[in-house]
């Protein structure tokens, strides 16, 4: 009984779960920037990068995982700063995304006040980690994109 208290409190999830339209590996194509994106996980790959090839090269690859894969090449030298900047970049993404596709965004709004986690086993910064305890990024920037879109229904 106490599992199914908990669990209405909380919301799981992962990024790379291409069926789940909160989820950064959806195939939910949005514009920015000039550019048509086919996933939040393309757009963010390809902005760690200051080469325009590569970054296209990257908004061309076929899958989410695909993109993934390119963005942690070694081979290109990522842009300067990228690790203070990669949250915004993912809060842009799917903010976009929410604001591109009503259905995403519905389904951010219907989790309530409920918690976010995102459950990559080892992942320790994005999810929560094999032992719950990671930063969780993924899940508190998906929580600040819901507190965003409902605050502007509410100016509505």
């Amino acid at each position: 009984m106490l599992f199914d208290e908990k669990e209405k409190k909380l919301l799981t999830l992962t990024r790379d779960d291409p069926n789940n339209p909160l989820a950064s590996y959806s195939k939910h194509a949005f514009v920015l920037d000039d550019f048509e994106w086919p996933s939040v996980e393309h757009y963010y790959q390809a902005m760690k990068f200051d080469d325009a090839e590569y970054r296209e090269k990257i908004r061309q690859a076929p899958h989410p995982a695909e993109a993934s894969k390119l963005g942690k090449s070694k081979a290109h030298k990522k842009r300067k700063g990228w690790h203070k900047v990669s949250v915004t970049y993912m809060t842009r993404g799917t903010y976009i995304k929410c604001r591109t596709h009503p259905e995403a965004a519905q389904m951010l709004l219907n989790s309530g006040q409920r918690e976010i986690k995102d459950v990559s086993q080892y992942d320790y910064f994005w999810g929560s980690g094999r032992d719950m305890r990671g930063d969780n990024t993924f899940g508190k920037m998906l929580m600040g994109v819901r507190n965003k879109l409902r605050e502007e229904m509410n100016k509505e």
